[in-house]
């Protein structure tokens, strides 16, 4: 079976080549996929703009609007930490909408990759941590209001934590939100998920490897969930600027590997979006991404 693939081609556009944030990795990680064969035609999907509706169930409108029209407070402006822009509007409109359909997808497929995605800083009225909108609490919610699906895992292992995810979701007893990530990292002001594993800095593989399998396995059977939205975040790896951890690549093949078999042979579906990940050589960064698509890829040819 073919693995569902989402993205846009907004999602990268002229931005600072020099900014931490890698804008242009997202097209170079659909780029790479096409040429490894991955991303095809006949597995493409592509979304729309996202619907007002889904961003009000976890945003303040006055948030939505003034950050559409260019408003936002500078103070505002550095939580975000990057230029506002037509571009970003664009692109920050059509990315939520692509974690829904890849979780729509994964209803279907089982299985279903976002190759964006996984914004979890954002919170209700404002941006932060180059995130503006939570994809990740907005497709939960979204699936618990229209899919008919009454228990909704956030499995987060981006290196840091899922604050904005966390505190959005905290009064939803159907979105069970798990997140393991640095403890000493961004940011440093933690929020409550239903689950947080703190990691100390500096962990390699095998214990990495130790805490993520225990966490899931408690979570699954304690939660039961209908879908799983995993945030395969690359910034754990041993050289990303931002990160803290010593994870090295197989470490983080292992990591997505083992998640997404365990929820195949549970028969979970799963969509998974890239999280977060930085370096200057921005075709490894979108190498490093391919990661867990390239795993997902190869689980449903065995299917």
């Amino acid at each position: 079976m073919l693995l569902p693939l989402v993205t846009h081609p907004s999602y990268s556009y002229v931005f600072p080549e020099k900014h931490r944030f890698a804008m242009d990795k997202f097209g170079r990680l659909a780029s790479y996929l096409r040429e490894r064969g991955i991303l095809r035609a006949d597995n493409l999907y592509r979304p729309g703009i996202c619907k007002t509706a889904w961003l009000e169930a976890v945003h303040c409108p006055d948030y939505i609007e003034r950050f559409r029209s260019g408003r936002l407070t500078r103070v505002e402006e550095r939580r975000l930490n990057l230029p506002w822009s037509e571009g970003l509007v664009k692109r920050t409109f059509i990315s939520p909408a692509g974690t829904v359909l890849a979780a729509q997808l994964a209803l279907h497929t089982g299985m279903a990759c976002h190759l964006a995605g996984g914004t979890h800083h954002a919170h209700y009225d404002h941006a932060s941590g180059f995130c503006v909108f939570n994809d990740l609490a907005m497709t939960a919610k979204v699936l618990l209001k229209h899919s008919g699906i009454e228990r909704v895992l956030i499995f987060d292992c981006d290196v840091h934590q899922g604050d904005g995810t966390a505190l959005l979701l905290a009064n939803e007893p159907r979105a069970f939100t798990c997140s393991i990530h640095c403890g000493k990292n961004f940011p440093f002001t933690k929020q409550l998920s239903d689950v947080d594993v703190e990691l100390d800095d500096g962990m390699s593989d095998d214990e990495y490897l130790a805490v993520v399998q225990d966490t899931l396995w408690q979570v699954l059977d304690s939660f039961r969930p209908q879908i799983v939205l995993y945030d395969a975040g690359v910034d754990v790896y041993q050289q990303d600027p931002l990160g803290r951890l010593n994870i090295s690549l197989a470490g983080i093949r292992a990591r997505d590997e083992y998640v997404l078999k365990t929820l195949l042979d549970r028969a979970i579906p799963v969509a998974t979006v890239i999280g977060g990940g930085y370096d200057d050589d921005r075709s490894a960064l979108a190498k490093r991404h391919a990661i867990a698509v390239e795993v997902a890829h190869e689980l449903m040819m065995t299917r």
